[in-house]
């Protein structure tokens, strides 16, 4: 018994067994999210409780929030959100820590990238993060801070006080431009004054819903928008190559008194 045993052993030395696949990385329940904030924001537990009761999360430096460090204007401080390094991107939504109205921004990029330029409103310093909603499940999140001399969302618009601006309201302007790598860009603006509700004697109005889609119908990109969004919103959405829209994007939504958005914005 000995000796077959030790000719057993042997065979196992020689021949190992096929090692399994590496396990995924280890993704962090919304309690484990908590304590591992790369930004150290006082706040993030009450944003795990808001958007992720329950849910997984990861940080995942492969969604990128791009933005200046420093707000010049807290009233229209740009952003630029690109999780297109990450497969299987279902939803983005766009938050900012320390803002009184948390919620910037969803967005379900369709046949567009997974990826959005606009600008938002920013009452203080804050972290401002996206998070990604994969497939399976999983909110991966990046962000970043911005220093906000504050005052953004409860500063009225100006164009709550110009008299132009009912007979301009949802008008859309923009343009389509060929990409490099062969798909296309939008940019587009929508003329509302996008208030918050937080200014003295002037209440909510911004829009709620936004869908753009190519000629055939097609959804390229289902946006909803918060108050946080700033007035007159310019939107950057890119088509990839292979996935093109066409010479004709038609915008088409409302805001929250169910005013109509319905346009098309060409080349």
């Amino acid at each position: 018994m000995r000796s077959s045993t030790l000719i057993v052993l042997a065979m196992f030395w020689l021949y190992p067994l096929t090692e399994a696949p590496a396990a995924p990385p280890a993704v962090a329940t919304a309690d484990e999210a908590v304590a591992a904030d790369p930004l150290d924001s006082a706040r993030w537990g009450d944003m795990v409780k808001t958007f992720f009761p329950n849910k997984r999360v990861v940080f995942d430096a492969r969604v990128k929030v791009a933005t200046p460090a420093i707000a010049e204007d807290s009233l229209n401080v740009p952003v630029s959100v690109d999780a297109s390094a990450l497969p299987g991107v279902e939803e983005v939504l766009v938050f900012a820590d320390f803002n009184p109205i948390l919620a910037v921004l969803r967005f379900e990029p369709k046949k567009a990238r997974p990826a959005l330029g606009f600008r938002l409103k920013l009452q203080q310093s804050s972290p401002v993060r996206a998070a990604a909603r994969t497939a399976d499940g999983v909110w991966h999140v990046g962000g970043t801070w911005i220093t906000a001399t504050g005052g953004g969302c409860t500063a009225p618009s100006t164009g709550s006080g110009s008299p132009e601006w009912q007979e301009r309201l949802n008008e859309v302007s923009g343009r389509i431009f060929p990409r490099i790598d062969g798909g296309e860009r939008l940019r587009m603006r929508v003329i509302h004054p996008m208030d918050t509700g937080l200014a003295p004697g002037i209440p909510v109005f911004h829009i709620e819903e936004l869908t753009l889609s190519d000629e055939s119908g097609a959804e390229l990109m289902h946006i909803r928008a918060y108050e946080p969004v700033s007035e007159n919103p310019l939107f950057t959405i890119d088509m990839p190559g292979g996935a093109a829209a066409g010479k004709r994007i038609r915008a088409q939504g409302r805001d929250n008194n169910g005013n109509r958005i319905d346009a098309w914005v060409t080349q």
